[in-house]
C-alpha cells in the first residue's frame, strides 16, 4: 500500500511544484501532464496533473482551477539540521506569501509551511517537564523560529 498526498492547486501548479522541489534536497517533478479530455473541472488542456517528491515525501498534485483554498488543516512540515537551512527555506517561502507565529509561513500559493529545527523535537521530549515548559513558551513568542533561542530557554 501506498499513501501520497494530493495538493489541488488554482493555477501556477507547475510553477509551485518546480520551486518546492528546488528549496528542498533530495527532491524531484516525476512526471507533469496535461489532461487531453473534458473534464468536470475544465475544456481539454486546461487541467494538469503532477507527481513530485520532496525529501521522502510522495505528492500529487492538480492544478483544475478554484475549488478549496489551502488552509492550516494540512501543512507540509520541514525539520531541519541549522539555523542556515531554516533561514534559506524561511526567507524563500515568505517571499509572496505571509509569515506566522511558531515558525508557520504560508507561501504565495496559500500552502502552508512549519519550518522547525529537528533540534525542536528532542527539546520537547526530554523528560524534565520544566525544560519542556520553558522551550515551548520560547516557541510560541517566536515567530522564524530560533534554535540559539530555544536552546537558551531549555538551559533556563
Amino acid at each position: 500500500m501506498k499513501v501520497t498526498q494530493h495538493l489541488w492547486f488554482e493555477k501556477d501548479m507547475e510553477a509551485a511544484i518546480g520551486f518546492y522541489t528546488s528549496l528542498v534536497r533530495g527532491s524531484s517533478v516525476d512526471w507533469v501532464s496535461t489532461l487531453p479530455a473534458d473534464t468536470p473541472s475544465g475544456p481539454a488542456g486546461s487541467v494538469k496533473i503532477a507527481a513530485f517528491t520532496l525529501g521522502d515525501q510522495h505528492y500529487m498534485a492538480i492544478e483544475a482551477g478554484p475549488l478549496d483554498p489551502f488552509n492550516h488543516s494540512f501543512s507540509i512540515m520541514v525539520e531541519c539540521g541549522t539555523q542556515a537551512e531554516i533561514d534559506r527555506l524561511w526567507d524563500a517561502l515568505k517571499e509572496g506569501g505571509q509569515i506566522e507565529q511558531c515558525g508557520w509561513v504560508r507561501d504565495r500559493w496559500g500552502l502552508c509551511w512549519q519550518i522547525a529545527p529537528k533540534r525542536l523535537g528532542e527539546l520537547m521530549h526530554d523528560p524534565d517537564r520544566d525544560k519542556v515548559k520553558r522551550v515551548a513558551e520560547a516557541m510560541l513568542k517566536m515567530v522564524k523560529l530560533d534554535i540559539a533561542g530555544l536552546e537558551a530557554a531549555a538551559s533556563g
